[in-house]
């Protein structure tokens, strides 16, 4: 077999390993807000004004210890239980990145330095309050809601899972039953969003070993260049948040502080992994309304640190 095949294979199995956990966490996590949480008690904490509830959603995040990997999942939950739409998509942009499992691999890998732990929290926070705010004038909560029920019904059909998530229904049961029906829930949810994992890890792997990063580097000559560089690498290499800092900083010395927090910020929010996965969630236009936004933010954001 050619060398190039086998680090293919290699840079794909880990980026599958890697990955699983974080989409395991992910899917309990959904499983739990299905099963055990009613759309009233989210309409009591979300705060009726549009900036306090991006405000919540952004510091959601800091809660959930999850992965961009995992991530999608939930904010489609969040979003079927009526939580508005710029709120989840907030939570769904800072949740891999100041959790505290990423905050502390970030400290540990930039040499026990807060600095850059305060640079990419701090653009995260910012990115995900600005985009939030974007998408609340641009789409409509209810149109995207039924867009992913009706999706997420087609999905359902292949599984065993049959149950209408009714709240008689859910009132019903046993505890036994609920915990039951959520693990049930949570198995079909990562076959679901497995199959994204691979098709997206293994498109990333291909670039990895096709794309030379020697070649990208060259480019990075300006701060501009050098930011749209990184951001580009960010999301051809598509790791997961709770890794992507020790390869960041084995950048120190070709970049500045700017390009490495767009690539720590902009690759949590955007990878090949997670775009494949919204794809297969959200309208094809939210996506890339989402996906543009995140990306002049944390460009404009970059060039002042």
């Amino acid at each position: 077999m050619s060398q190039s095949f086998l680090q293919l294979n290699t840079i794909f199995i880990s980026l599958i390993i890697e990955a699983i956990p974080f989409i395991v966490v992910g899917v309990f996590i959904s499983a739990i807000i299905q099963i055990f949480i009613t759309e009233e008690m989210i309409a009591k904490i979300i705060p009726k004004n549009r900036f306090f509830s991006i405000l919540l959603g952004t510091c959601m995040g800091s809660l959930f210890p999850a992965c961009e990997c995992g991530i999608v999942p939930i904010t489609e939950r969040l979003v079927k239980k009526k939580v508005p739409l710029h709120a989840a998509i907030a939570f769904m942009l800072t949740g891999p990145i100041i959790n505290p499992i990423v905050v502390f691999s970030t400290y540990v890998a930039f040499g026990n330095n807060w600095k850059m732990v305060i640079d990419r929290c701090g653009l995260a926070i910012i990115v995900a309050f600005i985009v939030g705010l974007l998408i609340s004038y641009l789409f409509n909560d209810d149109q995207l809601r039924e867009f992913i029920s009706k999706k997420s019904k087609g999905k359902g059909k292949g599984h065993h899972h049959h149950h209408h998530h009714d709240h008689e229904h859910l009132h019903k049961m046993t505890p036994r039953e609920k915990v039951k029906e959520m693990v049930d829930h949570a198995l079909d949810e990562f076959f679901s969003v497995g199959k994204f994992l691979v098709i997206g890890a293994f498109i990333a792997s291909a670039m990895q070993v096709y794309v030379k990063t020697s070649t990208l580097l060259t480019l990075g000559h300006t701060a501009v260049t050098a930011i749209l560089v990184m951001i580009l690498l960010a999301f051809l290499l598509s790791l997961c948040s709770e890794a992507d800092a020790f390869i960041a900083s084995s950048f120190r010395g070709t970049f500045g502080a700017g390009p490495l927090t767009a690539f720590l910020v902009f690759g949590a929010m955007v990878d090949i992994k997670n775009l494949i996965m919204m794809l297969s969630t959200f309208k094809k236009r939210f996506v890339f309304t989402l996906i543009g936004s995140i990306t002049v933010v944390v460009f404009c954001g970059a060039l002042f640190i």
